[in-house]
C-alpha cells in the first residue's frame, strides 16, 4: 500500500528532534537518554491517581469482548427518523433550528439518551449504524446527522469563526483530502490530506464523525482510552504524567493576535459527593510540531525534550491499546473527547471513491463533566453564542481557518 506524507517546513531553533509523523526510533532513543540522566519523579503528581479503574478503562485487543459499541438501528427506526426528516423540512426553518423538537424521535429518543450516558459514564464511545446515506441528498444527510446528535448531545460547537471570508459560526466541517489536484501550500492540517493522523482530540467535550464515504483503501478510524494510557504511565513512567500536567505553550493557529496559550495537557478531577474522580486529556500534536504549510512558529518557544517524549508516549500507547471502531459508510461515531482520542489510518481515494467523513463538536448540558478551569475559554468559544440563526452548515468541503495558512 503505497501513501503519502506531506512535508512539514523547518522546525523553529531549539525544537527536539520531532516531527508529526512519529518516529518509534527515535521516541527510544530520547527515552533511553532521559532515562539513564535520571532525576526524574517516581510517582504521580500530589492528589492524581496511581491508577483509574471504571468502564473508561479498556484496551483494544479486549473491549469488544465486553462491550458492543454499534448500534444497529431497526427498520422501524429508519422509518422514524425518515419521518422526522420530513417533518423538519416541512417547517421551513435554517439548519440551526434542527433539535430534539424539530427532529422529534418519539421511540429512538430514549435510545439515544442512553447512548449519551454511555459516552460520559460508560465507555465512552459509540457507532450508529443503518443510515443508508446513497437515499438522501447531501443536505438531507446533513439534516439526519444533526437531527439526531440533537438527541444525543443538544450543544454544537463553533468550529469555525469564518466562512467565505465573512464571520459565521460554522458548526458543521467536512473531514476530506482537498490537496489532489491543487496546490497543497495553504493545508496545514492532516485532516485534509490522504496522510496518517496520528492520536489526538478535537476540541470540545463530544466529537462526532458520519461517514458519508469511506477511502478506496486504508482511513482505518482508531480511538484509545485515555485512561488505559494514563495507568500505563502512571505504572511505568510516572514522571511524564508530571510533563502532562505542566504548562505547555500551545500554539494557536487561528488567531495571528494570540499565537500561543499556556495550559496543561493532563487535567485531573477529584471525586465529590455527586462526581467521581476523572482525568482528562486535550491535545493534538500538530500544536507542537506543525503539519505541512503551519510549522511550528518561531515566535513560540520550543518545546523541550521531556514534552518531545511525552507527545510520542501518548501516541505509541494510545496506538498500542487502540481498537479500530469498523467505521463504515453511513456510520455515525461519537467519542467523549475528553476520555478518549483518535487516529486515522493513511488512505488511498479513486475518483470514484473518495473518503468523506461530516463532524461535529457537540455538548450535552445534562451529562457534561465539569470543564477544567484552563480549558474553560477555549470551551467558552466553541459553545457560547451559538444562536440557531447564525449557524453555518457548508455543505461542501473547505479548509477551515485553524488548518489554512491563507486564512
Amino acid at each position: 500500500m503505497s501513501f503519502t506524507t506531506t512535508v512539514t517546513a523547518a522546525p523553529p531553533p531549539g525544537q527536539p528532534d520531532i516531527a508529526y509523523a512519529p518516529n518509534y526510533e527515535n521516541y527510544q532513543a530520547r527515552t533511553t537518554k532521559r532515562l539513564k540522566e535520571g532525576n526524574l519523579p517516581v510517582s504521580v503528581p500530589d492528589g492524581f491517581p496511581k491508577q483509574l479503574i471504571g468502564d473508561l478503562v479498556w484496551e483494544g485487543d479486549s473491549v469488544g469482548q465486553t462491550y458492543d459499541w454499534t448500534y444497529n438501528l431497526a427498520e422501524d427506526q429508519l422509518g422514524e427518523i425518515d419521518r422526522a426528516l420530513q417533518h423538519f423540512k416541512g417547517l421551513g426553518l435554517s439548519l440551526g433550528h434542527l433539535s430534539a423538537e424539530t427532529f422529534p424521535l418519539p421511540n429512538l429518543h430514549s435510545e439515544l439518551r442512553k447512548l449519551s450516558d454511555e459516552l460520559h459514564k460508560g465507555h465512552g464511545f459509540f457507532v450508529i449504524r443503518g443510515v443508508n446515506v446513497d437515499n438522501y441528498t447531501r443536505e438531507e444527510n446533513a439534516i439526519i446527522y444533526v437531527g439526531i446528535s440533537s438527541h444525543i448531545a443538544s450543544q454544537r460547537g463553533r468550529q469555525d469563526s469564518k466562512f467565505n471570508g465573512k464571520p459565521a459560526d460554522v458548526v458543521l466541517t467536512h473531514v476530506k483530502d482537498l490537496s489532489a489536484g491543487r496546490d497543497k501550500s495553504a493545508i496545514g492540517s492532516p485532516a485534509y490530506t490522504t496522510d496518517r493522523q496520528v492520536f489526538h482530540t478535537d476540541s470540545g467535550d463530544i466529537v462526532s464523525l458520519f461517514c458519508l464515504e469511506t477511502a478506496l483503501e486504508g482511513g482505518a478510524s482508531r480511538i484509545a482510552s485515555t485512561w488505559r494510557v494514563y495507568n500505563e504511565l502512571a505504572r511505568t513512567r510516572p514522571d511524564l504524567v508530571h510533563t502532562l500536567s505542566q504548562n505547555w505553550d500551545v500554539e494557536n493557529f487561528a488567531n495571528p493576535n494570540k499565537k500561543f496559550t499556556t495550559r496543561p495537557l493532563l487535567y485531573h478531577q477529584k471525586a465529590t459527593d455527586t462526581l467521581p474522580e476523572r482525568v482528562a486529556l486535550q491535545y493534538a500534536r500538530r500544536y507542537f510540531v506543525g503539519f505541512g504549510a503551519l510549522p511550528r512558529s518561531h515566535d513560540i518557544p520550543p518545546i523541550t525534550e521531556a514534552q518531545a517524549e511525552a507527545l510520542d508516549a501518548l501516541h505509541f500507547l494510545g496506538d498500542k491499546l487502540s481498537v479500530s471502531t469498523n467505521f463504515a459508510k453511513g456510520d455515525m461515531q461519537f467519542i467523549n473527547n475528553l476520555a478518549v482520542f483518535h487516529a486515522r489510518d493513511a488512505f488511498t481515494d479513486s475518483p470514484t471513491q473518495q473518503r468523506h467523513l461530516l463532524r461535529l463538536w457537540l455538548r450535552d448540558p445534562e451529562n457534561a463533566w465539569e470543564t477544567p478551569e484552563p480549558l474553560r475559554e477555549r470551551w467558552a468559544e466553541l459553545y457560547e453564542g451559538v444562536t440557531p440563526d447564525a449557524q453555518v452548515f457548508p455543505l461542501e468541503p473547505y479548509i477551515r481557518s485553524a488548518s489554512n495558512k491563507a486564512r
